[in-house]
């Protein structure tokens, strides 16, 4: 674990769940600082704000060194978030798929349950939109066994990025 990601104001994974990233021994994340930057945004990736997801995603990944599977993680989640935006915002399907293309070597290898989020689900979403587009319209990412959506803390969040 290193010092610099750890955040002991990070709580546990529901008590029916031990996903990769939870140190049982511990009872703390490896990377507390990882966790709370996926929670904040896979919830604002589920309200649609996908730039500010991105912004979660890409300032912890400066965290990590690369060939961590924590740096993986976090660049398919950042392409992930920037793929949707092409998608939803500016209709540049293109755009997408290129993008998803990219998040699927990353998050190839990744746990299927890293920090909490359905990586296989993640991955299942990427490889269908780039055959229908329309796959992400309405998607929602799934950590923890829901599809949280963001509050304002979220939003106060991602700005304490910039």
């Amino acid at each position: 674990m290193d010092d610099h990601t750890h955040d002991p104001s990070v709580g546990p994974p529901p008590a029916s769940s031990e996903p990769t990233g939870w140190n049982r021994v511990e009872n703390r994340w490896e990377h507390g600082t990882l966790r709370r930057a996926t929670v904040h945004g896979v919830r604002l990736f589920n309200v649609g704000a996908y730039h500010e997801s991105h912004d979660c995603f890409e300032d912890e990944w400066y965290n990590y060194g690369r060939g961590t599977v924590e740096s993986q993680f976090l660049h398919g989640m950042v392409q992930v978030a920037a793929g949707v935006y092409k998608h939803v915002d500016f209709e540049n399907d293109d755009g997408m798929d290129s993008l998803f293309r990219t998040a699927l070597q990353y998050l190839h290898g990744v746990p299927n349950d890293f920090y909490g989020v359905d990586v296989l689900d993640v991955r299942s979403t990427l490889t269908n939109a780039r055959n229908d587009p329309t796959v992400v319209d309405d998607w929602a990412i799934t950590i923890d066994g829901t599809q949280p959506t963001a509050s304002e803390r979220d939003f106060e969040y991602a700005e304490g990025l910039e």
